[in-house]
């Protein structure tokens, strides 16, 4: 038994540790220091646990985010590297807490619900009353004259789904239709099998689907508001609360957002218990909810960036910078985004403290706020910063899952292809063999954080990763959990960070800003530079 458990533990650790790097291209020690610190010695995992299972999520003005920004600066002090909050606006802080849902008539029954963010809660009470669906109207006129009728009842805002599997099923195990035909597959029927063979299962059941989405659809716009606006209606005539569901087309997943609303809960059920409690009321089978949630306004609350930082030694006053966003939303603690983003870029760092503590060039880590609400916190540094912007060599943002980096884009910036060239070709073949480069590439309007710096002229490039089902199963959902991560990427991604930031800092020569003229455009035409927006310092929106 004991050799088994020693067994055992040999193969755990030989697993924590990825192979050596056999095929430095040049001999740098700095480098291979790199790799040995990064590969050896990580603490990406032990990082990467306390930020998901301990601090939790960082909805943006919550007290937790706030939490959230205290424990990174305190990290980053005991690791030696100076880190400060830096304030750029204040934001309707919002508690949440525990949700429970139960449907009590026909039958009884405990729902899957979560609280949408910055929604009221009940106050410390349940709330008990019968779902209705938002009715059919003519017009905003008509919906007016109803209102009345939302007064102690909760309210159904979304279609329901026809089915909770996932379009991967009903294409691998749906029954085929005529397909070809008997004209065979060059006959202009469509393929079997696809969306456009209404005689497949699946066919019917997306083209179902589509039919029930623009009928809702029609239904809402007929009111005349936005669904934000919708529920503030509807609050204000009395509403109990509001039901719905932002399924995600993977079992068990749903997109987790806001809904901003100050008196009645707005609560997401899972896709089937939301289809349960639907159909029930369709049918006039009187469904009974009980809502218990917490959820708390507390006022206006100031929010920060964090900024860390390693002074340079020869050229302070030019930076190499590290970019990820720290926010998430509140159901999940944002595992895949961005807490992957987030421990590379702090292991990143920590690595290059032990390896390279006195860069030629000061580098920075930035930790942005309310990415999600618009980019805030990077746009906010960018406009209060405009002489580090001015002395910025390169960017280097992560946020695009927990898989390995595979790609890095030009930007549309003409010297990027020398620069990054030139130093991808100095590291080891273990971590550049999946790599692709696009040069120039066009720059980017928005979608992470680089976009901040892209469109005020900086060389900012995205550290892009394989996907691991990034779109449906963890972007933005309840299911953005520690688990998800694979910490073998993460530790590559890492090390290859601080490689990249490393010889950037080394770099003889500033990277020059020269930027493409002739971009691709929408419908044919010339496309231009993207322009920088402005970041909200109060919010959220209504």
């Amino acid at each position: 038994m004991r050799r088994m458990v020693l067994a055992v533990s040999l193969l755990a650790a030989a697993m924590a540790v990825p192979a050596r790097a056999q095929t430095w291209a040049v001999d740098d020690p700095v480098l291979k220091q790199i790799w040995e610190e990064g590969t050896a010695r990580s603490q990406i995992y032990s990082l990467a646990q306390v930020l998901l299972d301990s601090v939790g999520p960082r909805l943006t003005g919550t007290p937790e985010a706030d939490g959230a920004m205290n424990w990174l600066v305190a990290t980053f002090q005991g690791m030696g590297i100076p880190a400060r909050k830096e304030q750029y606006g204040t934001w309707a802080s919002w508690r949440g807490g525990i949700t429970h849902v139960d449907l009590l008539k026909p039958r009884a029954r405990a729902l899957e619900a979560n609280l949408l963010g910055w929604s009221a809660g009940t106050k410390g009470k349940p709330v008990q009353g019968p779902v209705i669906l938002l009715p059919e109207f003519k017009d905003s006129a008509e919906f007016r004259a109803w209102l009345p009728g939302a007064k102690g009842r909760f309210i159904a805002l979304d279609a329901a789904q026809p089915t909770c599997r996932p379009d991967r099923q009903w294409q691998e195990f749906g029954a085929p239709g005529r397909g070809a035909g008997a004209g065979g597959p060059f006959g202009g029927a469509p393929a079997v099998g696809s969306v456009a063979d209404t005689t497949s299962s699946y066919g019917r059941m997306v083209a179902q689907r589509n039919a029930a989405r623009a009928a809702w659809q029609q239904r809402l716009r007929a009111t005349g508001l936005n669904l934000n606006a919708l529920r503030t209606a509807l609050e204000d005539a009395g509403a109990l609360g509001f039901v719905q569901s932002n399924w995600s087309n993977e079992t068990g997943i749903n997109k987790i957002f806001t809904a901003i609303t100050k008196k009645a809960p707005a609560v997401d059920l899972s896709c089937e218990d939301y289809g349960l409690v639907f159909r029930l009321a369709e049918r006039n089978q009187g469904p009974l909810l009980r809502v218990s949630s917490e959820g708390e306004h507390l006022g206006e609350a100031p929010i920060y960036n964090v900024v860390a930082e390693i002074k340079g030694s020869t050229k302070p006053n030019e930076y190499v910078l590290l970019s990820a966003h720290y926010d998430s939303y509140h159901i999940a603690p944002g595992a895949t985004d961005n807490a992957s983003g987030t421990a590379t870029m702090l292991e990143a760092l920590r690595i290059l403290k032990q390896v390279y503590p006195n860069p030629k060039r000061t580098i920075i880590a930035g930790f942005w706020n309310s990415e999600e609400q618009g980019l805030n916190g990077s746009r906010a540094f960018v406009t209060d910063h405009p002489d580090i912007v001015r002395g910025i060599h390169t960017v280097f943002n992560e946020d695009t899952g927990t898989g390995r980096i595979t790609n890095i884009s030009g930007q549309g910036f003409l010297s990027a292809a020398e620069y990054i060239g030139r130093w991808v070709n100095k590291l080891p073949a273990e971590l550049t063999r999946e790599l692709r480069l696009t040069f120039p590439g066009s720059p980017s309007g928005g979608g992470s954080d680089y976009a901040s710096f892209v469109c005020a002229g900086v060389p900012a490039f995205s550290l892009s990763t394989l996907g691991w089902d990034y779109g449906n199963y963890t972007w933005h959902t309840n299911r953005d959990t520690f688990d998800k991560l694979v910490f073998d990427d993460l530790r590559n991604n890492a090390v290859l960070t601080a490689m990249l930031v490393y010889l950037a800092a080394e770099d003889a020569q500033p990277m020059p800003r020269d930027r493409r003229t002739v971009l691709p455009g929408g419908r044919g035409g010339p496309g231009v530079w993207p322009t920088c927006g402005e970041p909200m310092r109060t919010g959220p929106r209504q």
